[in-house]
């Protein structure tokens, strides 16, 4: 498994890295940790000789110094980021990496060049670095990305907590492939995963009149439909691990339903595809919720994309 990792040297980078210890990740992993200085200028090449106007030497040389330091600090913090991964994965092959740039983008054009398996970003952070793992730099690796990403939050949980993991589902391959990546970590004994289907019965109303309203039997066969994709993805991770699973069928907007069904059961993490597209029911539909959880919930929130 490949991991591209955000860090910023702030506490909340730092906390991000902690909260890997709760995701299921495995044994072997090459993982690389990028540090991305905000600056525009970048720093010239020692070999060449100023051949400009003393005065504009003068204006340009002072940038040039800074823009150097603001990539040796962010070089030393991918060292600092580096070493916590190697210290909590000792057997995971880590790099760090310093550049300069926008800090969204870098990631993303990393990502794309480096093909991982998983971005992790932080859903806030500062540093002396300047803006890195901030809200609005999460969400554009979150569009953007090609692979899955990690939104990580770090919780202060006791050392015997169990893992808990909530998995929306709307039965697309989109949501199946969350539920594929799911099983295939790896838990402790005590970890518990519940898997969550949201009824939005408002979602059809908004498209216009017309379609007519929902009738007591569409409905009762839509509820049918959803507890089946839930006791067969129960099923299937059952039938991997002896982990606990539960499920749950929810009604309202799943992007408010799956942040307090993840709150009022104290999940470390909401699995989520990317975007989906329910055969049954567009009131399943999971769309652009990864996109609203990622951005409001408590935990961590890990969005699912095949690569």
């Amino acid at each position: 498994m490949k991991i591209l990792i955000g860090y910023d040297g702030s506490e909340c980078a730092d906390a991000a890295i902690d909260d890997l210890r709760r995701a299921g990740l495995p044994q072997k992993a090459e993982a690389q940790v990028l540090t991305v200085a905000e600056v525009w200028l970048p720093p010239p090449d020692p070999t060449e000789t100023n051949s400009g106007a003393s005065g504009v030497e003068a204006v340009i040389a002072p940038m040039y110094a800074k823009a150097r330091r603001a990539v040796e600090e962010a070089q030393n913090a991918a060292n600092r980021g580096r070493a916590r991964v190697s210290t909590l994965f000792p057997s995971w092959s880590v790099t760090g990496t310093g550049t300069y740039g926008s800090p969204a983008w870098e990631l993303v054009f990393v990502a794309d060049k480096w093909q991982p398996d998983l971005v992790v970003v932080g859903s806030q952070g500062h540093s002396a670095l300047g803006r890195f793992v901030l809200g609005s730099v999460s969400q554009v690796v979150l569009n953007e990305a090609q692979c899955s990403v990690r939104i990580a939050r770090g919780r202060v949980e006791e050392p015997d907590a169990p893992v808990r993991w909530i998995v929306g589902l709307d039965g697309s391959p989109e949501s199946a492939a969350a539920v594929e990546v799911v099983a295939n970590r790896t838990l402790p004994a005590n970890s518990q995963i519940k898997l969550v289907v949201v009824d939005d019965p408002v979602t059809v109303n908004f498209v216009g009149d017309d379609f007519p309203p929902i009738t007591e039997n569409e409905e009762e066969a839509d509820h049918a439909w959803a507890e089946k994709i839930l006791a067969d993805n129960a099923t299937l991770l059952r039938s991997r691990s002896e982990i606990e699973v539960t499920t749950e069928l929810l009604e309202g907007n799943p992007k408010t339903k799956l942040i307090e069904a993840a709150e009022d059961w104290g999940a470390d993490c909401i699995f989520v595809a990317s975007s989906g597209s329910s055969n049954m029911s567009a009131r399943f539909i999971l769309g652009s919720v990864s996109a609203a959880v990622s951005s409001r919930a408590h935990c961590s929130v890990e969005v699912v994309r095949k690569k």
